[in-house]
Formats: structure tokens, sequence, C-alpha cells
């Protein structure tokens, strides 16, 4: 994924994270609570592999594409996590998310795309 992909997902992901693709989102916080079903669509879209880390005591999911690092929600901290870089997998994002929500999150995308 080149920089200006990068800049691309990154703005079709701000305009359409809502309440349908995380119970947890806020206007003020589009980011938040949509770690899981986002890095399930960005791994749909571009492959790679996807990895979480401890926030808090709670896992936090990314994804990484060739050997790089692509946090698309870290706008949803004051400060960045301390990447552990963990391997994850498809079924533990899930755990974070619902079939709808994913759902929705990768139609909306896809409109933009």
């Amino acid at each position: 994924m080149n920089m200006q992909q990068q800049i691309k997902v990154y703005e079709i992901l701000y305009q359409v994270w809502s309440k349908e693709s995380s119970s947890k989102w806020t206007k003020e916080n589009p980011a938040k609570g949509q770690c899981g079903v986002t890095s399930l669509v960005v791994q749909d879209l571009f492959g790679g592999d996807i990895y979480k880390t401890d926030v808090r005591g709670s896992w936090h999911f990314y994804n990484m594409i060739e050997g790089k690092r692509y946090d698309f929600t870290a706008s949803q901290f004051l400060e960045l996590p301390l990447y552990e870089d963990q391997p994850s997998s498809r079924n533990e994002a899930f755990e974070d998310t619902n079939h709808e929500q994913y759902t929705y999150l990768k139609e909306q995308v896809m409109q933009f795309l």
C-alpha cells in the first residue's frame, strides 16, 4: 500500500465509520471501537495479516501489510499504543465485531473505491 492509497483509505474510513460499524462510535471519536472491523476490511482489500496489541487490558487490532504496520484506528487513543505486534487472526478480530457491522463497513468502503 503506497502513501496515496493509505491516505485515501483513511479518508474513506473516517467518512463511513458510524454506530452501524461500532457501537462505541462517537462524533468526537469516530475511530473508537472500530479496530476489529476495520482490520478485517483492510485485510480484504489489501491482504497482509492482522496483528494485535494490548491496550489497557483490551486487544487492539491493526494490519501488517508487506512488513509495514497500518493502524487506521490509532486516532481513537490520546497516545499511540506501545505496539507488541502479536500475530492475530480474522477469528480474533471478528470477536471484536459482528457480521452486520463488518458487512456494513465493507459495503460503505467499497462504494468509495
